[in-house]
C-alpha cells in the first residue's frame, strides 16, 4: 500500500506540474517562427549535464532514451518514473533590441522497466518542436501615409509519444527501436490593427501535422583494462508529416467571417543519424555524441530562409561519489561538466544560425535511495545580430526527479 500510495503521489504531482507549467510560457522566440519551430534537441535527463551527450551510456540508473538500445541494462523487478521540468531565461539583443524572456515547461514524462532479463522498455511524452512568437510592425495603404498595426503571432508545436524497447543480444552488444507518434498544431495569427477608427481583423492559419517515426539504436559495451568503453549508433528514418490546414478571418469579437480548407501537403522530416561513445572507471566517465541530419532539399525554402545541413556536437564528464551498504556499492553525489554545438535547420537571410552552450549538472538521492534529484544548467548563446537578425544569451535551467520502486516481489511467510 505505501509502495502504491508514494508512486500515485508522484504521479499526480507531475500531472500537476505539467498543468501548472504550461501556462508559464512566455518566450518570443524569434527562430521559431520558420519550419516547424524549434526543434527540441537538447536532452532534459541526466545527459543534461554532459552537453546532452549519453548514446553510448547504458539505462541502468535512469531512462536514456538518446539511444533506445540502452533500455536493456533497466533492473529487474523495478519501474522507473520519470518527470522533467525546464526552465530557460533569455536576453534578446539586435537592432532596437533589448530585452528579456521566461520560460517554465515539463520536457519529460516518462515511465521504464525491465520486462524479461533481455528485454527492457519505456513509455513517454515530450515536447517534439515549440512555436511561441510575436512580431509586430506597420502596414500603409498603398499611396497613402495611412498606417495600420499589424502584429503576426505563432504558437503551437509537435508533441512526441514514444514506446521503445531495449534487447539484449549478447554480453556486449544490445539494439534497440522506438517507434513515436508525432503531432501537433502549427498556428500562425497575422491581425490587421486600426489608426483608431476600424475594427480589427485576424486571419488564423490553423495546420495540424502527424505521422509515425521509427529510431533504431545499437550499444557495444566491453572492457579495456580497468575501464568499460560504450560504443553507439542511432538512426532515426525519414518522416512525411501528413496535414490538415484551415484559414479563418474573424474580427475582434470572434465572429467567424471566413473559413477555408487548404490543400493538404507533405512537410519532411529528415533522416537523422548518430555516433557515440563512452569511457568509465565507474566513478569517472566521459561521454561524446554526434548527430547529423540533411535538410537541405526536402522542404520549400522561402524569401528569407532556406533548409541546410546541420551538425549537432556534444560532449562532458561526470564524477559520481560512491556509497557502500550491504548491498554492495551505489551511486550518490553526481557532478558533471559538459558543452555543445548545434547548427539550426534554416539559414535565414543567408546566416547559419549556431547555438553553443556550457552544461553543469549535480544529482543527489534521497534518504531512501529511491528518489533521485537532478538539477542542470546551461550558459549558452544563440543566433547574430548580422543581417538585423537576434541574438539570444540564454540560461536553461533542468529539474529532473526519478523514482524508482521494487514490484513483482513476493512476500514470505515464516
Amino acid at each position: 500500500m505505501r509502495k502504491g500510495f508514494s508512486i500515485l503521489v508522484f504521479i499526480v504531482f507531475s500531472v500537476m506540474l505539467a498543468q501548472r507549467s504550461y501556462a508559464q510560457n512566455g518566450l518570443n522566440n524569434f527562430y521559431s517562427a520558420f519550419g516547424i519551430g524549434d526543434l527540441e534537441e537538447k536532452d532534459f535527463t541526466r545527459n543534461f549535464g554532459t552537453g546532452s551527450a549519453g548514446m553510448a551510456r547504458k539505462s541502468a540508473n535512469y531512462l536514456n532514451e538518446l539511444n533506445p538500445a540502452s533500455y536493456s541494462a533497466l533492473p529487474m523487478k523495478q519501474f522507473i518514473f520519470d518527470v522533467s521540468l525546464g526552465g530557460k531565461t533569455v536576453t534578446y539583443s539586435g537592432t532596437n533590441i533589448n530585452q528579456s524572456a521566461f520560460d517554465l515547461n515539463v520536457k519529460r514524462l516518462a515511465v521504464g522497466t525491465k520486462i524479461l532479463d533481455w528485454w527492457g522498455a519505456s513509455v513517454g511524452f515530450t515536447p517534439f518542436s515549440t512555436i511561441d512568437y510575436k512580431l509586430l510592425n506597420t502596414k500603409y495603404i498603398a499611396g497613402t501615409n495611412t498606417g495600420f498595426l499589424s502584429a503576426i503571432e505563432g504558437s503551437g508545436g509537435l508533441n512526441k509519444l514514444y514506446f521503445s524497447n531495449g534487447f539484449k543480444l549478447n554480453k556486449n552488444f544490445s539494439v534497440g527501436v522506438s517507434t513515436s507518434f508525432l503531432f501537433g498544431n502549427v498556428t500562425t495569427a497575422d491581425s490587421l490593427g486600426s489608426n483608431g477608427s476600424s475594427e480589427a481583423v485576424y486571419t488564423e492559419n490553423r495546420r495540424y501535422m502527424y505521422n509515425g517515426n521509427v529510431t533504431g539504436g545499437i550499444q557495444y559495451e566491453g572492457k579495456i583494462g580497468n575501464y568499460t568503453l560504450g560504443i553507439a549508433g542511432t538512426y532515426r528514418m525519414e518522416t512525411k508529416f501528413k496535414s490538415s490546414e484551415t484559414v479563418t478571418i474573424l474580427n475582434t469579437s470572434q465572429d467567424e467571417l471566413y473559413k477555408e480548407t487548404i490543400a493538404k501537403h507533405n512537410y519532411v522530416l529528415p533522416a537523422q543519424y548518430g555516433a557515440g561513445i563512452s569511457i568509465s572507471n565507474g566513478e569517472l566517465t566521459a561521454v561524446a555524441d554526434y548527430k547529423y541530419t540533411d535538410w537541405s532539399n526536402k522542404n520549400e525554402n522561402g524569401l528569407d530562409f532556406k533548409y541546410a545541413k546541420t551538425h549537432k556536437i556534444g560532449g562532458g564528464v561526470e564524477y559520481a561519489f560512491m556509497r557502500d551498504s550491504y548491498r554492495g556499492k551505489y551511486e550518490g553525489y553526481v557532478v558533471q561538466l559538459g558543452y555543445n554545438y548545434q547548427e539550426s535547420y534554416m539559414q535565414i537571410k543567408n546566416q547559419p544560425i549556431i547555438d553553443r552552450g556550457f552544461t553543469i549538472g549535480a544529482s543527489a538521492p534521497s534518504r531512501s535511495n529511491n528518489i533521485r534529484y537532478y538539477v542542470g544548467l546551461e550558459f549558452g548563446t544563440r543566433g547574430t545580430t548580422t543581417n538585423g537578425l537576434i541574438k539570444e544569451n540564454y540560461v536553461n535551467m533542468l529539474f529532473n526527479f526519478n523514482l524508482k520502486d521494487i514490484w513483482f516481489l513476493k512476500r514470505k511467510e515464516y
